[in-house]
């Protein structure tokens, strides 16, 4: 079995590793990596980021500075603590949890429910991790995983990978918070238009104004024009009625020369499997990246599609759409 991750265990006392965790280990494919000291174990979380720390503690005060400088550190905090106790008395299990231990087990719960434990403080620090903070949208883990899954089902899926245009210069001009509103506005898009359109898509963020959503072939073309309808009709009302009236704002580039600014669109780039095969992800992401590039490259809110097949990359084979469900050629 290949390897995924790994378990480090640590005992102040030298007690042998619990049974759960070897349980748990076995049936998730990770190894089990036993230290001596506490400076061991920050060494380790620091340089590796196992998947659970599992301490084995008499009374509770052994472990609880380990607690305490793991969960202080926002980088160290993330790996989930679960402390085996040996002591009844509560007061030790309430200051385990004030010091930042994710699970705390005791003698009396049996090896299945330690186990059940283990992996729900596993998966929990998994889910959100792999989540946007501001739009709680599934990261690029889950993004691969999802494509991943569709290519093995044999079915026909497309990858759109949607991207804001102007969206760093309306960010420069109107500060970062009403720029997190507008990506939040977006992804509501998305996850709004998608759930309506089938129970069988997905909505991902790949962070900033980069977000991804898979569909069914069958509901590409009535997601893509729906999100854009929508784009276009709510975002003029992220801007002073001043510039929104206008249709642009004065702003900068990077050379510091005064440019026009036209109001936020949306491009969409899409790749399906009608016409290729695909074996890797990593093939999926790099046409879904080129397809993006390639619809930001044209005025307004637009989705290109990939048409081109595995015998022909050259993107005279790609289609462009305006919001009107009309296929508009392009020549390289």
């Amino acid at each position: 079995m290949v390897v995924r991750s790994r378990v480090v265990f640590f005992s102040p006392g030298a007690r042998p590793v619990p049974p759960a965790v070897g349980i748990f280990a076995r049936e998730n494919g990770q190894a089990i990596v036993a230290v001596e000291t506490a400076a061991q174990v920050v060494e380790l979380v620091n340089r590796t980021t196992p998947s659970i720390l599992a301490l084995c503690s008499e009374d509770g005060s052994d472990v609880l500075e380990l607690c305490r400088a793991l969960k202080r550190d926002a980088f160290t905090a993330i790996v989930p603590i679960v402390v085996f106790h040996e002591s009844s008395r509560e007061e030790a299990v309430y200051a385990l949890i004030e010091a930042g231990a994710d699970e705390v087990l005791g003698r009396t719960l049996s090896e299945r429910e330690q186990v059940l434990r283990l992996e729900m403080a596993w998966r929990r620090t998994e889910r959100d991790l792999s989540v946007h903070p501001t739009t709680r949208l599934p990261g690029t883990a889950r993004i691969e995983r999802d494509i991943a899954e569709r290519m093995r089902s044999g079915g026909l899926f497309a990858v759109c990978y949607a991207d804001l245009d102007h969206f760093k210069e309306f960010n420069d001009r109107y500060g970062y918070t009403e720029g997190d509103r507008v990506i939040l506005l977006l992804s509501k898009i998305l996850r709004d238009v998608v759930v309506a359109y089938t129970s069988d898509g997905f909505v991902g963020h790949i962070g900033g104004d980069d977000f991804i959503f898979n569909v069914p072939l069958d509901v590409m073309r009535v997601c893509c024009e729906e999100i854009i309808a929508l784009f276009d009709e709510l975002i003029p009302y992220q801007y002073t009625e001043e510039d929104r009236r206008a249709g642009y704002f004065l702003g900068r580039d990077r050379r510091g020369n005064i440019l026009w600014v036209p109001l936020m669109t949306l491009s969409i780039g899409v790749v399906t499997n009608a016409s290729r095969r695909f074996t890797h992800t990593a093939r999926v992401s790099e046409l879904a990246t080129e397809m993006k590039s390639f619809a930001k490259k044209l005025p307004g809110s637009i989705y290109a599609v990939d048409r081109r097949s595995d015998s022909l990359d050259l993107l005279s084979g790609c289609a462009a759409h305006s919001p009107q469900p009309m296929d508009v050629p392009i020549d390289s």
